[in-house]
C-alpha cells in the first residue's frame, strides 16, 4: 500500500486534472444522460455516479488508483462502507448489464424462471452463437442449425421476451463481437456467461466471465460478489511492425504467466505502446486465468465508437476521461514489460495455450517432439481474431498467393465474428479473396473454436496438426480428436502456414514456390484498421423485448430431451459429511472441457439430467490412466464416471472428486458444477481452483476445498473413504479436516482450506444460491 499522500495531492486526485476539473458539475448532468445502447434508449450511462464512488474510495484508501480499481470500485454497492483489500475481501458490486450466449443462457434462464421474478432488473441480452455446427458453409450450416435447434431457440426467444431480455437471433454473430460493436464502452461493468467476456476490455470496459447463477443474481437486482482482484500491470513500449500482431502480445504474456498466473487478478495494459488491436489481447486473457483484462481509454477507442454509431457515448467519455485511465503513481501487484518493437511472431501449443514458441523455432521444436509438421487445416476468425483488420491482413496474404498462382495447401476456414463483419468484408472484397485462395466462409458463430465442427478429413485417433487464430487448444477441444495437435497464433501466421501447408514455415525468412517455379517471399501483411466506407450492418437479427411480457408463454415440454425445468437441490443436513466415496482421483490437467465436454453435448445444455451423462468423461483416472473408466466400489466393476455416480446416488452414497492444480480452468460453463451436484457429489478436493469454476461450485451448494499441503493429494487412494469434519462450526477462514479411511483399515487426517465468506456459506447451508434467494423472497 502506498504511503499516505499529502492532503493537497489527494484533493487534486479527487478533483481531477487539467480541463477535466471544470466539467464535473451539475450543469453537465443533462449532457450525461446518454443511452447505454441504441437498443435500450431508456437505460442511460451514469458516469457521474461512478465518479462519485471513485472519489469516495480514493479518499478512504489515500492513494492513487489503477484503472481497474476505478471501474470496479466505481460500481460498489456501498463505496463508503465496503472493506477493500486486494486479493482478500469480497466486493459487493452493481454491474451495468448482463450478456449470455445460447449454450449457457438456457440454464441461466431456467434458473431465473425458478426465481419467480417477473422481469430482469438490468439490461440483459441473449446471443445465439454456440449451437451452429460447421459442416459445409455459412448459409447451409445456419439453416440446419435453425431446424435442429428450433425448440431451444424458441425457448430462448420467448423467455427473453417474457422477462425483458434482448435476443440476438442465430446468424447475428459471436457474443463478444456483438458486445464490442453495440454494448461495451469505456467504464461499463458487464458480466457475461462465457469465459471470453473480457474481450470487451478492448474498449476500456470491465467485462467478466461468470456462471449462469451469477448472471441470475445481477438480473435479479442483487449485489454481485467478486473477490477484490489484484492488478497485474503489463507495460507496453515500442510499436508493432511487420509480421508481429497483437495476438503475439497475449501469446507472450501467456507464456510468462502460464494458465494460472493471472488467477484472482485483472491484467491492466498501460504504457506508450497500447495503440493496437486491444480486444484480441483482452479476449485471450482468459487463458491465463485472469478475472479480466483492460486497456485505458484512448483515441482508437473513440474512433471505433464513432464508427459503430456511438459517438454520443465517446463524447461523454471524453468529459470523464480521468476516470477511464489509471492515476499517475498507481501501484500494481506485479509488472511485466514488453517491448513491441522487439516482439516476434509466436505460436502456442499443442494441448495448452501457454506453451509458447517463436514462429522461427516451432519447426525444430515440432521435429524434436514428434509433432506432425503437415498442417491439415488452418482456421481463422473466432471471437479472438475476427475484426475487419484481421480479415484484411489475412486477405492481403491470400492475394499475394493468388497473384503467384497459388492456393492453400491446407484446408482453410474463415469465421466472421458478426453479421456486420461478414457483410462488410463481403462488400469490400475480402471474402472473395479468402474464398479464391481455398477458404470456406463459415457461419457467424463460434463453430470449430468450441468444438462445433463436423470434421471429416481425419479419423478419430489420427495424429495431425491444425493451426488456428482461436484462443484455446485443450486436448480434443476443436474436433473431439485427442490426437489433434492444435496450435494458436495470429490470423496472419495461420494464413501463411495454410498456404505453405507446413508448421515449420517461417514467413519472415522462408520462400514459397510460385506456379511458374519462381521463388518468392510473402510480404508482411497489411490491412485497414476500420473500413473507409463505414460498416455494413448486414441483416437485422435483433429481437426487442416487448414493454410488457407477462402474457408471453414459455413452454418446456416434460418429454423434451433438450430442455428440463429445474428442481431445487437438497439442503445441507447440518452434519459432517461422513464415509464418502472417491468417484475419481483426477490425474493432471482437468479443464471444464474435461468435466463437461462441449461439441455434440451442447445440445443438452438446457437439460441437466441428459447433460450430466458427460460428467468427467474426459478426465484421466490416476488409478488406470484411462478416461471415463472408474471402479464402482459398491459392485467391484468398472464403469463410466457418470454411470458410477448415478449408482452411488441411487444407493444413498455421497461422493467426492479429488483433483490437481488449476482444476476447472477454461470455460465459464456452470454445467461443470451443476452436473456433480445433480449426480450426488458433495465436495471437490484439489490442489487449486480456477476462479470461475470455484465460484460456480459454491453457487450450486458444493464444497470446493483445497489441500493445505499439496502433497496430501498423494495420500488419497481411489478406494478410500473420506469424511469431512467441522462443517457445523464452519466460518470464513476456518479450515476443515478430512479423515481418510484406507481400505486396510488405517486412517489419517489432513487439513482442507476453503474461501467461503458468510454469504457463500448461506448458499451451502441452503443447498444452493438459488435456494437461498428463494428463502429471502
Amino acid at each position: 500500500v502506498s504511503p499516505k499522500l499529502h492532503s493537497k495531492t489527494l484533493f487534486m486526485l479527487a478533483l481531477g486534472t487539467g480541463a477535466r476539473r471544470f466539467h464535473v458539475s451539475a450543469a453537465f448532468s443533462a449532457k450525461a444522460k446518454v443511452a447505454m445502447s441504441r437498443f435500450e434508449p431508456s437505460s442511460t450511462i451514469n458516469y457521474e455516479k461512478m465518479h462519485e464512488n471513485i472519489n469516495i474510495v480514493r479518499r478512504r484508501l489515500s492513494r492513487p488508483l489503477t484503472l481497474s480499481e476505478k471501474i470496479v470500485y466505481g460500481h460498489l454497492d456501498d463505496p463508503a462502507g465496503q472493506e477493500i483489500d486486494r486479493g482478500r475481501t469480497y466486493l459487493r458490486l452493481r454491474p451495468d448489464r448482463v450478456a449470455m450466449q445460447d449454450a449457457t443462457a438456457q440454464m441461466a434462464m431456467l434458473q431465473f424462471i425458478s426465481s419467480g421474478l417477473p422481469r430482469v432488473a438490468v439490461p440483459s441480452t441473449i446471443h445465439c452463437d454456440h449451437l451452429i455446427e460447421a459442416q459445409i458453409g455459412g448459409p447451409e450450416d445456419l439453416q440446419r442449425a435453425k431446424e435442429v435447434n428450433e425448440e431451444v431457440y424458441n425457448f430462448l426467444a420467448t423467455a427473453a421476451a417474457k422477462y425483458g431480455v434482448g435476443f440476438w437471433k442465430p446468424g447475428s454473430g459471436i457474443i463478444h463481437q456483438i458486445i464490442l460493436e453495440n454494448y461495451a464502452y469505456p467504464g461499463v461493468m458487464l458480466i457475461g456467461t462465457d469465459s471470453h467476456t473480457p474481450n470487451g476490455g478492448g474498449l476500456g470496459s470491465i467485462c467478466i466471465g461468470v456462471g449462469g447463477a451469477d448472471a441470475v443474481d445481477v438480473m435479479a437486482g442483487i449485489p454481485w460478489e467478486l473477490k477484490c482482484p489484484n492488478v497485474i500491470g503489463v507495460k507496453l513500449t515500442g510499436s508493432l511492425s511487420g509480421w508481429t500482431s497483437p495476438k503475439d502480445v497475449i501469446l507472450k504474456v501467456a507464456g510468462i504467466l502460464t494458465v494460472k498466473g493471472g488467477t484472482g487478478a485483472i491484467v491492466e495494459y498501460h504504457g506508450p505502446g497500447i495503440w493496437c488491436r486491444m480486444a484480441t489481447i483482452c479476449n485471450m486473457g482468459a487463458e491465463i486465468g485472469a478475472t479480466t483484462s483492460i486497456f485505458p481509454y484512448n483515441h482508437r477507442m473513440k474512433t471505433y465508437m464513432e464508427k459503430t454509431g456511438r459517438g454520443e457515448i465517446s463524447a461523454v467519455a471524453d468529459h470523464f476521461k480521468d476516470d477511464l485511465v489509471p492515476d499517475n503513481g498507481c501501484e500494481y501487484d506485479q509488472v511485466i514489460e514488453i517491448n513491441l518493437s522487439e516482439l516476434k511472431p509466436h505460436i502456442n501449443g499443442p494441448f495448452t495455450p501457454d506453451l509458447c514458441h517463436p514462429v522461427s523455432e516451432i519447426g525444430a521444436t515440432a521435429k524434436k517432439n514428434g509433432w506432425p509438421l503437415e498442417v491439415k487445416v488452418g482456421l481463422i476468425g473466432s471471437c479472438t481474431n475476427s475484426s475487419y483488420e484481421d480479415m484484411g491482413r489475412a486477405a492481403s496474404l491470400a492475394k499475394q498467393a493468388l497473384d503467384k498462382g497459388l492456393k492453400c495447401k491446407a484446408q482453410f476456414t474463415v469465421t466472421p465474428g458478426s453479421e456486420q463483419i461478414r457483410a462488410t468484408i463481403e462488400r469490400d472484397g475480402y471474402s472473395k479473396i479468402l474464398s479464391d485462395v481455398g477458404g470456406i466462409v463459415l457461419a457467424n458463430a463460434c463453430g470449430p473454436c468450441i468444438g462445433q465442427w463436423d470434421r471429416k478429413d481425419v479419423k478419430k485417433g489420427e495424429k495431425n496438426t491444425i493451426v488456428t487464430s482461436y484462443n484455446r487448444n485443450f486436448t480434443a477441444r476443436n474436433d473431439a480428436n485427442p490426437a489433434t495437435h492444435a496450435f494458436v497464433t495470429s490470423p496472419e501466421i495461420v494464413t501463411a502456414m495454410a498456404i505453405a501447408g507446413t508448421l515449420d514455415f517461417n514467413p519472415e525468412t522462408d520462400y514459397l514456390t510460385a506456379a511458374n517455379g519462381e521463388k518468392f517471399k510473402l510480404e508482411a501483411p497489411t490491412g485497414d484498421e476500420l473500413p473507409s466506407r463505414d460498416f455494413d450492418p448486414g441483416q437485422d437479427t435483433y429481437q426487442y423485448p416487448p414493454a410488457e411480457g407477462s402474457s408471453v408463454m414459455v413452454n418446456v415440454s416434460p418429454t423434451s430431451n433438450r430442455l428440463q425445468l429445474l428442481e431445487p437441490f437438497d439442503t445441507w443436513q447440518g452434519k459432517d459429511l461422513e464415509g464418502m466415496r472417491i468417484l475419481i482421483k483426477v490425474k493432471g490437467k482437468c479443464t471444464t472441457d474435461h468435466i463437461s465436454a462441449a461439441g455434440p453435448w451442447l445440445k443438452f445444455r438446457g437439460h441437466l439430467d441428459n447433460i450430466s451423462n458427460n460428467m468427467l468423461i474426459g478426465a484421466v483416472n490416476i488409478d488406470n490412466d484411462a478416461v471415463n473408466k472408474v471402479k464402482n466400489l459398491l459392485t467391484g466393476k468398472f464403469g463410466g464416471v457418470p454411470d458410477v455416480a448415478r449408482h452411488y446416488k441411487a444407493n444413498g452414497v455421497n461422493w467426492v472428486v479429488v483433483g490437481d492444480e488449476n482444476y476447472g480452468e477454461g470455460s465459464s460453463r456452470e454445467h461443470a458444477a451443476l452436473e456433480p451436484r445433480h449426480l450426488g457429489g458433495r465436495a471437490i478436493i484439489v490442489k487449486s481452483f480456477a476462479r470461475i469454476h470455484e465460484t460456480n461450485l459454491k453457487k450450486q451448494g458444493l464444497l470446493p476445498l483445497t489441500f493445505d499441503d499439496a502433497k496430501d493429494y498423494d495420500k488419497i487412494r481411489p478406494d478410500d473413504k473420506i469424511s469431512i469434519t467441522g462443517l457445523p462450526s464452519l466460518v470464513p477462514g476456518k479450515p476443515l479436516t478430512a479423515v481418510i479411511e484406507h481400505s486396510d483399515g488405517s486412517q489419517e487426517s489432513i487439513t482442507l482450506n476453503h474461501t467461503f465468506n458468510e454469504t457463500q456459506l448461506e448458499w451451502f447451508r441452503a443447498g444452493s444460491a438459488l435456494n437461498r434467494m428463494k428463502e429471502l423472497q
